[in-house]
C-alpha cells in the first residue's frame, strides 16, 4: 500500500492517486480510469469539447484506454471505435504491429490490428485517445500503427498529459500529472 498520495482533480472529479515507485530514481501516481464509470464519464464529456472535427474513427490501446474511447465515441456520435490489442490472436488474418515502450510496463510490449480494424482505419481520419501521455511511447506506436494502416491522425489526446508531455503541444489533453521522485 502506498504511503504517499497525490490529489488529483480532472473534469471536476476528485481522486486520490497512490504515488509508487517505477524506478529507483522515478515515481508516478497511479491513474486508473478503468472501472471508475463517473470518473470516465467526467472526462469523455470534457473531451468531446475539445477533439477536432471531422473524426471518422478513435483508435486506443488495449485496457485503460478501452472506457474512455468507447464514452467518447457516444459523445461524438461514433458507433465504433478501434482497439490496438497487446498480442496477435488466434482469429487474426494478416494482422499488423508495432513495438510500444511504455513507462508502467515492464519491457516492450506489442500493438496489433486485425483485418475488419485495419478496414475501419485506411483512408479515415483517426483521433488516438489515451488514459496518460508520459513519455509518449505508447501514442506514438499507436500513430505508427495508424498510419501503417492507412489512417489520417488528426489528433492524439489523453485525459492527461505527465511530466515533460505536458509542454507539447501537439496533444490534447485535460489535467497535467506531475512526475516525482522515487522514495
Amino acid at each position: 500500500m502506498a504511503d504517499r498520495y497525490y490529489r488529483l482533480t480532472v473534469a471536476g472529479v476528485t481522486r486520490e492517486l497512490p504515488i509508487l515507485n517505477v524506478t529507483d530514481k522515478l515515481a508516478i501516481a497511479g491513474f486508473v480510469m478503468l472501472g471508475d464509470v463517473e470518473l470516465v464519464d467526467a472526462c469523455a464529456a470534457e473531451m468531446a469539447k475539445r477533439v477536432p472535427q471531422g473524426i471518422d474513427v478513435i483508435l486506443t490501446a488495449e485496457t485503460k484506454g478501452i472506457p474512455f474511447a468507447a464514452e467518447l465515441a457516444k459523445r461524438i456520435g461514433q458507433k465504433r471505435y478501434v482497439v490496438a490489442r497487446k498480442s496477435v490472436k488466434a482469429y487474426m488474418e494478416h494482422p499488423l504491429w508495432v513495438k510500444d515502450v511504455s513507462i508502467t510496463t515492464e519491457g516492450e510490449q506489442m500493438l496489433c490490428l486485425d483485418g475488419p480494424d485495419i478496414e475501419r482505419i485506411k483512408g479515415h481520419n483517426v483521433l488516438l485517445l489515451d488514459d496518460v501521455i508520459s513519455t509518449g511511447g505508447s501514442i506514438q506506436a499507436l500513430k505508427d500503427l495508424a498510419e501503417q494502416a492507412g489512417g489520417r491522425v488528426i489528433g492524439q489526446a489523453a485525459a492527461l498529459a505527465e511530466g515533460d508531455a505536458a509542454e507539447r503541444d501537439d496533444i490534447i489533453y485535460l489535467e497535467k500529472l506531475p512526475l516525482f521522485d522515487a522514495q
